[in-house]
């Protein structure tokens, strides 16, 4: 494999990881105050560790991190939540479905990412399978968890009247 092949990559995964950082510390605070704030805050740490895990490996394989997706990944993540919500001036409970998605698609290809770089550790001194592997695990319990948060966040959106339906 080409190294900038490989760099090109690895940055392209590194403005996800811009944007899914700050969806995840927007729904964060945004629900600071719901009955599942305190998930939401750890996974808001853990993927910002899981980016600046992704800098230190960009870092061990001689990869620069290109400032300009980074830029971009951050200004992706605060030009989405311009989208209309069909609510005026407050937050519908739609854009809570939406984000939720928003931060599963990136965490699935967060999982893509480290099931590739795991795929190539064998052949490669400076990628650690064992660290790779922890990062798959923890990618998988987190889409775990955002899933279980946008189906309670999606039936309190579709059937807000149904018995059992809490808010996220």
């Amino acid at each position: 494999m080409q190294h900038d092949v490989l760099g090109i990559y690895l940055n392209d995964h590194l403005a996800g990881a811009t944007l899914g950082a700050g969806l995840a510390r927007h729904l964060a605070h945004r629900h600071r105050r719901g009955a599942r704030a305190s998930l939401l805050e750890r996974m808001a740490e853990e993927i910002a560790q899981d980016r600046q895990t992704l800098l230190t490996i960009m870092d061990g394989l001689g990869v620069p991190a290109h400032r300009y997706k980074v830029i971009a990944g951050g200004a992706a993540e605060r030009l989405r939540r311009l989208k209309p919500n069909g609510v005026l001036r407050r937050h519908s409970g739609l854009d809570t479905v939406m984000e939720l998605e928003t931060l599963r698609l990136g965490i699935e290809g967060k999982s893509l990412l480290w099931l590739t770089l795991l795929a190539l550790a064998p052949k490669r001194t400076d990628l650690d399978g064992a660290q790779l592997q922890d990062l798959l695990d923890r990618a998988r319990n987190q889409l775990d968890a955002v899933e279980e948060l946008r189906r309670t966040a999606a039936a309190a959106v579709f059937h807000p009247g149904a018995p059992n339906v809490r808010r996220v």
